[in-house]
């Protein structure tokens, strides 16, 4: 052994010390937050599926379901996203006293603290039936339990900090907010330029030593009507008076907003949507030291703290609003195209409707799967922080095809804007989840694959940690260890991948799982394939894979697959493998293996070293990307699933909250349910060539049951499609209040001319 370490290892250890790429305190920062879960088991290239089955599904508790369907459903009837949006700017005051009444801002905060000690399956549950209502409600309720305030004391606070601060955020007595994002530092948050400096001051008619801060943060949600601000800025400590170190770095603070010095800026309009959301400043603003969550202790470890608290928010918030959007798209577009007729037939007929129809399902059921999944892992205490940045990435990007596939389906009636119109302001508020919470590109090209690469791998952060120890002898066997495991593990995953892919995954490592076993085998196969690739990738480029960034989003984007479409196969089997719901997990199967193997074949002909591009080829992809996606057959099955009442659509779009009323939604419902109930009469009248209801009655082609059927249904459809229209006075204040449009176009004119 210590021949093998002199002899061998020592060389390799001396040249990768010299070549490895010196890490920011932010980067190792990053990867030490949160921890890994099932893509640990991805990145060895022979997932433990018995394991992954055995993982307990999320589950309410009785008092989570009673809030659910108690005052959740409550607050979804108080809410008219129309009237917030366009004419009120807000939510009416007893909505803001209804969510500070009932605790919803603290969902999150133990019960021991005047919380609601909910899970963070409850905490998306609540948000995912909310944004089906009002995204503005929505936001409001999910920041206060995500990366914030609370969820930072919760985790960091001192105790004193948690008796002065929680009990009061759980009741809305104080309203939070967070302060990360500045004009200067965006995705790069390092770069803010936001200070602490450690300073005597006088604070509430005493001396102590504490915090003078300056600062100016924008894009902050819920900043206009914050009470309490929590701040990221950099603190500097220039004349000792804690330390030695004069750079003490990142630190997190509280700061109640009456503070002298602290300015709320006016309100920000983030794409049309009227959440509470606006910029504010800081000048000379002084604070005790204990006003750092944590206290004192914690000056300098702001990033770790807020990058911990963001590997569960990310997996919670954003995938839950985008999760209710595809299930709200799927559940709307299926029955707008069952209704609605074009050339004598219902659009739905057409394969050119069917095939985003399927995506959309598709779509529906993949996001819904890996939200269960990924809340599972954040209830039984892990803090995925790869997963929850595969999470917010997919989640919000796939919610965006979807929502754009809806408004294509249902062109004019989505366009135009007015209360009846149910989809326009989901589709506007798209972008606004793409870019919050870390931008998509950032995310897809740096963090998932480079942060998965280090973390989720079984070897690497071993060797960069045994690379980095500043006791050279004491890394040198550490190194030895984890190196030569690696090496092993690699000759292992290099005849695994070989093997499977050359026989297709015929013998590769399956559950018994019914219809769905070969599935599971083709996910063993891409694995092995993906970590023997990925450790080629590492071992021939090396740090500068990090700056590949299309060769790192390839390989993410491959690792995303694996994980979302393990989630698809454990819905499956955790809803006791239902037959009707098998065409969206092939839909869900075929796409992403489409996607798997494209991914691959875009590695080999990008990756720089061409001698091990060809032998990775060789081994995993020698025939090139054979899956061409779903199958007609599955594109028309799978679109199916919300063209008709049945089980598997309401497990498909599960506990969205319609609200009984006469907006466009109930609209919708109702004459999605009356065609469904008139169809045998009017397929009789197809029959017959007959289009007049009273004639078919008349020559009893159907009966005048059947007749006053057919009738409430095109009665209900053509309330559906009409759109809203608006006097011009009611848009524009330039109109005279009921003057004819023309006529002030007329007289403008006239006054033109005159002058």
């Amino acid at each position: 052994m210590s021949f093998r370490r002199d002899r061998i290892t020592k060389p390799i250890f001396s040249w990768a010390r010299g070549v490895l790429p010196t890490m920011s305190d932010t980067e190792r920062e990053a990867l030490e937050a949160g921890d890994v879960w099932w893509d640990a088991d991805l990145f060895t290239g022979n997932p433990d599926w018995p394991k992954f089955l055995a993982y307990a599904p999320a589950k309410l508790t009785d008092e989570e379901n009673a809030f659910l369907h108690g005052p959740v459903d409550e607050l979804c009837r108080m809410l008219d996203e129309w009237k917030i949006n366009w004419e009120w700017r807000d939510l009416p005051p007893e909505v803001w006293d209804f969510v500070k009444r009932h605790k919803f801002f603290g969902m999150i905060i133990p019960k021991e603290f005047g919380g609601l000690g909910f899970s963070p399956y409850a905490h998306s549950e609540v948000v995912r039936k909310i944004s089906s209502r009002s995204l503005t409600a929505a936001v409001t309720v999910m920041v206060p339990n995500s990366l914030g305030p609370g969820e930072l004391l919760m985790r960091f606070g001192t105790r004193e900090q948690q008796e002065r601060w929680l009990p009061r955020l759980a009741d809305g007595r104080d309203i939070p907010c967070f302060g990360l994002t500045s004009p200067e530092a965006g995705s790069d948050a390092a770069s803010m330029v936001d200070t602490g400096i450690i300073c005597k001051g006088t604070f509430e008619g005493r001396e102590v030593i504490g915090l003078k801060l300056n600062w100016h943060k924008r894009y902050i949600t819920l900043g206009p009507v914050a009470t309490l601000l929590g701040l990221a800025f950099k603190a500097y400590d220039p004349d000792h008076l804690v330390g030695s170190e004069e750079e003490l770095g990142i630190t997190v603070a509280l700061i109640p907003t009456h503070l002298p010095g602290v300015s709320i800026g006016h309100r920000h309009l983030p794409a049309m949507q009227v959440f509470q959301n606006g910029p504010n400043w800081g000048r000379d603003v002084f604070i005790p030291l204990d006003y750092i969550i944590g206290g004192q202790e914690r000056l300098g470890q702001g990033w770790k703290m807020l990058m911990t608290a963001l590997a569960a928010g990310r997996g919670i918030s954003l995938p839950s609003l985008s999760a209710a959007g595809a299930a709200y798209a799927a559940r709307t577009t299926g029955a707008y195209a069952r209704i609605r007729e074009q050339f004598g037939i219902s659009i739905s007929k057409f394969e050119g409707i069917e095939e985003p129809l399927a995506r959309i399902a598709g779509t529906a059921y993949l996001l819904d799967a890996a939200r269960r999944l990924t809340c599972a892992a954040l209830n039984e205490g892990h803090h995925p922080a790869v997963i929850s940045g595969i999470m917010k990435l997919h989640a919000t990007e796939r919610m965006r095809i979807a929502i754009d596939d809806a408004m294509d389906i249902h062109g004019g009636k989505a366009v135009i804007d007015g209360p009846q119109n149910y989809l326009g302001n989901l589709y506007r508020s798209v972008p606004v989840g793409i870019t919050v919470e870390g931008a998509n590109i950032l995310t897809r090209n740096l963090i998932v694959f480079g942060q998965g690469a280090i973390r989720a791998h079984p070897y690497l952060l071993q060797e960069m940690n045994a690379l980095g120890e500043a006791d050279r002898d004491k890394g040198l066997a550490a190194f030895d260890t984890a190196f030569w495991k690696h090496v092993g593990h690699s000759f292992a995953t290099m005849f695994r991948a070989w093997g499977r892919s050359w026989t297709f995954g015929l013998f590769a490592p399956a559950p018994d799982a019914g219809e769905a076993t070969e599935y599971y085998r083709q996910l063993s196969r891409y694995s092995s394939a993906f970590a023997l690739s990925a450790d080629m990738a590492l071992l021939t480029l090396g740090g500068a894979l990090k700056r590949k960034e299309m060769l790192s989003a390839r390989f993410g984007d491959i690792l995303s697959e694996l994980y979302l479409l393990s989630a698809a196969l454990k819905r499956w089997q955790d809803e006791g493998r239902q037959k009707d719901d098998l065409p969206a997990l092939e839909w869900c199967m075929a796409s992403g293996f489409k996607t798997i193997e494209n991914r691959f074949a875009e590695i080999f002909a990008n990756l720089p070293n061409r001698f091990v591009a060809v032998i990775l080829k060789f081994l995993i992809q020698p025939f090139g990307a054979r899956v061409t996606g779903p199958s007609d057959r599955v594109v028309h099955q799978c679109a199916q699933l919300v063209l008709s009442p049945s089980a598997a659509r309401e497990r498909l779009t599960p506990d969205l909250a319609f609200v009984d009323d006469d907006g466009g939604i109930a609209r919708l419902e109702k004459a999605f349910r009356l065609v469904h109930e008139a169809e045998d009469a009017a397929k009789q009248m197809r029959a017959a060539h007959m289009h007049d209801w009273k004639e078919a009655v008349k020559k009893g082609v159907i009966t005048e049951s059947d007749g006053a059927r057919l009738a409430a249904a095109h009665e209900a459809v053509t309330k559906v499609i009409e759109v809203d229209d608006f006097a011009p006075e009611a848009l524009s204040p330039i109109y005279k209040k009921s003057a004819d449009v023309h006529q002030f176009f007329q007289e403008l004119g006239e006054q033109r001319a005159a002058s």
